[in-house]
């Protein structure tokens, strides 16, 4: 794709600049000498004006461009090239002027800088001809040179700090140390270009590593990765990034459409544990995994793209009777696996631990919510923490009769309806478990209630879906003899309403979702200890704004 001529021509002009600042830094370190290193600072001004213009230019063709296309894409890589180049040009000035500070040079050890100076050189040689010709193995080869300069930094480090055991220069090694450190950067810098690269070929933002992750877990079913299309679907609060990667083949159905997850290595094989035992113990219900790689802390996995619409689509923007379609199958299909799935094993949900666990990131964000205990017309009024520290006691004696595999994270967004099929599929599946069937029901209906839309018409889709949930799981309870189901769903329903407000910056929505963990909290702890299965919530109420 052809760049705007503005950007294109300011970055030409700056890989020169940036060659020809570079080219005098490794003639400073032949010849260390004061003349060389005035005339780097003199040309700051040069590298930070043309990666300004790159900047501009490149902002003004993305505001332009229709969104979450490739041509942005294209052009924020180009930005975050500009940017590294402009960095490696002041890493070599500070470099430069830390080595000026000393009083014995020789100290410095210039001559050792220059091959890894010149590797570096090399790699920055060879960033015009991969934007040009788009080519990955050679964005990658360019990003290697940051593993020459960390072997490099490591050598030089227990040299200089050596010398510093053996020498009273202390200050003049102190500045080469801070030499070491610039010149070291430059490899993150160039990585970071690198990386811009990749991202433009693949069409979303890719980090170094990442990309080594998702040529390994492409393996199994793409000879190479040249035609890959990846586009954003999420990110999630954990860090870990999902894709939609497209792998055209010879023909339309030998296609395959697939869903790329990647991030800590401990999250993502929770994830791969979470479908294969969906697989196990209710197969049909989460998606097929196409391979699985490993690479160093991260981890990735190819999994079979799921057709249909998410739960939350369908509450937000689907049809009456798509809803109603969507609620039947979903309804009938967690009644089957709570029926299939069941085993006589009682299950502590402990969402007082859970919430109390959170309450510490929902007071950072909403600190007015952590008041103390209060008195008003000679009512004492308890602490927030003084509610949940009584109901996790009252919580101890209360486990569920049976146990039910459970989601985990059963938010609307992790539930997907094929209106084809007329069936229900599940996602992000790492929190898996035999647990409480109340821990789901409450998640659900919660996540309802938190969506952040305002028209009268879909808050009263909101309450509507929340309801027919909890008439659902209150059938199911009565029919396996639960009589704490109520509840325990409360404390829930407590615990999802405040803990979720660490993700609701509305001051006032936030307000609404803790004054109705605090109610319910208030009405469980009203009952008598003995007389739980008594309580009965006015879900209408609740759910209703």
């Amino acid at each position: 794709m052809k760049l705007p001529d503005a950007v294109a021509e300011n970055m030409s002009f700056l890989l020169v600049e940036t060659d020809g600042q570079f080219q005098r830094l490794q003639s400073y370190f032949e010849a260390p000498n004061k003349e060389i290193a005035l005339h780097l600072v003199q040309r700051a001004g040069y590298s930070q004006n043309l990666s300004a213009r790159v900047r501009k230019a490149c902002l003004t063709g993305i505001l332009r461009a229709p969104k979450n296309t490739s041509r942005q894409m294209q052009l924020q890589g180009i930005d975050t090239i500009a940017r590294n180049l402009d960095l490696i040009a002041r890493l070599g000035r500070r470099a430069a002027q830390y080595a000026e500070y000393m009083s014995r040079t020789k100290l410095l050890r210039a001559d050792v800088y220059r091959k890894p100076l010149a590797k570096t050189h090399k790699s920055l040689g060879r960033v015009q001809d991969a934007l040009q010709s788009q080519d990955s193995r050679l964005a990658v080869e360019i990003g290697r040179i940051r593993d020459d300069l960390d072997v490099f930094y490591d050598q030089m480090f227990r040299t200089y700090t050596e010398d510093m055991r053996r020498s009273n220069h202390t200050e003049d090694l102190a500045h080469a140390l801070l030499v070491l450190n610039e010149v070291h950067r430059m490899g993150e810098a160039v990585q970071g270009i690198s990386e811009a690269i990749l991202s433009i070929n693949i069409g979303q933002p890719i980090q170094f590593d990442r990309y080594f992750t998702l040529r390994s877990v492409l393996s199994d079913v793409r000879k190479s990765d040249e035609d890959v299309t990846l586009t954003p679907l999420a990110e999630t609060r954990s860090g870990s990034v999902i894709s939609s990667v497209s792998l055209p083949g010879e023909t339309k159905k030998k296609s395959v459409n697939a869903v790329f997850k990647d991030g800590d290595r401990r999250k993502v094989k929770e994830e791969r544990v979470g479908v294969k035992s969906w697989n196990s113990v209710y197969p049909g219900l989460a998606p097929k995994i196409l391979s699985y790689e490993k690479h160093g802390d991260s981890a990735a996995l190819l999994i079979e793209h799921l057709e249909g619409q998410t739960f939350e689509d369908i509450v937000l923007s689907g049809t009456e009777a798509r809803l109603a379609e969507a609620q039947q199958a979903l309804h009938k299909t967690v009644r089957d696996i709570w029926r299939q799935t069941r085993v006589d094993e009682p299950a502590e949900m402990k969402a007082m631990d859970q919430l109390a666990k959170r309450l510490g990131e929902v007071y950072r964000l909403h600190p007015q919510f952590a008041s103390g205990a209060k008195r008003l017309q000679g009512l004492e009024l308890a602490s927030f923490d003084t509610l949940v520290a009584e109901a996790a006691r009252r919580e101890q004696k209360l486990s569920a009769p049976f146990s039910v595999y459970i989601h985990g994270d059963f938010n609307l967004d992790n539930i997907i309806y094929d209106p084809l099929r007329k069936n229900i599929r599940l996602i992000d599946l790492h929190r898996s478990r035999y647990m409480d069937y109340a821990q789901d029901v409450s998640v659900f209906m919660v996540s309802n209630y938190r969506l952040q839309v305002l028209d009268t018409a879909t808050r009263a889709r909101i309450t509507s879906v929340a309801e027919n949930m909890h008439a659902t799981a209150t059938k199911f309870a009565r029919r396996m003899d639960d009589p704490t189901f109520e509840y325990r769903l409360a404390l829930g329903l407590a615990r999802s309403f405040a803990s979720s407000t660490r993700f609701i910056v509305d001051r006032g929505h936030a307000k609404r979702m803790f004054l109705r963990a605090r109610y319910i909290l208030e009405a469980a702890l009203a009952l008598p200890e003995g007389q739980e299965a008594r309580l009965k919530l006015p879900i209408r109420n609740l759910f209703r704004d």
